[in-house]
């Protein structure tokens, strides 16, 4: 895998070589972190992810009320901070502690409102709540090619989990030749496959089979 620098006036190609492919991120971030443990220059190396995919987590039901206690959560931590905030041009510590409470009310009050508003108006269509996340099917750790052997050798040599699964990497195509499938043979027909017949040029006509043709007249006695 060759990387290219996109900074104007520099054009740097990397050779990055497949060293080990896993399952999840955290294998993958194991084996780099034995490759540093060993001393071995992690700055050649890079985790890159494929087969990207959204997952969705659903976390429990939503409802009108729980809606409003979320956003009560949220409005008491929007408020306090604002309360604090606030509270730096005061003098008394007794006021300090009053507008801070104050705020916080304030903020749960109109965080539970707006919460409750927000998923009423949803007409039922989420009664969930969730997270989402961009997870990748696997992880391939990548060297330059200059240091493979020597990340391969210290790979080799150190302990590896037991809950660690290693992914094979894709078989490879190659690089795509214009002029070797220009020059390639063409394939061989199968048996009992009837020939192409060639078209007729432009211009001519294509000759009359003998049985198309007219009969003959007969001579009269």
């Amino acid at each position: 895998m060759a990387e290219i620098s996109t900074v104007p006036g520099t054009q740097v190609v990397v050779d990055r070589r497949v060293l080990v492919g896993y399952d999840n991120y955290l294998a993958a971030q194991r084996a780099v972190d034995g490759l540093s443990d060993a001393g071995f220059p992690v700055e050649h190396v890079a985790i890159v992810g494929s087969d990207l995919k959204l997952e969705e987590t659903v976390t429990g039901r939503m409802t009108n009320g729980r809606a409003a206690l979320t956003g009560a959560g949220s409005g008491v931590v929007f408020g306090a901070v604002a309360g604090m905030f606030l509270g730096l041009f005061t003098s008394a510590t007794l006021s300090f502690v009053v507008l801070v409470l104050w705020a916080a009310l304030w903020g749960a009050v109109v965080g539970a409102a707006f919460g409750f508003i927000n998923h009423f108006f949803t007409g039922g269509k989420r009664d969930f709540a969730s997270r989402s996340a961009i997870v990748a099917g696997r992880y391939d750790v990548l060297v330059a090619a200059s240091h493979l052997d020597h990340a391969r050798a210290v790979l080799e040599g150190g302990p590896r989990p037991a809950d660690t699964v290693v992914v094979e990497p894709p078989p490879s195509a190659g690089t795509y030749d214009p002029t070797a499938a220009a020059t390639s043979p063409a394939p061989p027909r199968t048996a009992g496959a009837p020939s192409p017949t060639p078209s007729p040029a432009a211009g001519t006509s294509s000759p009359t089979p003998p049985s198309a043709q007219a009969p003959a007249p007969r001579p009269r006695p």
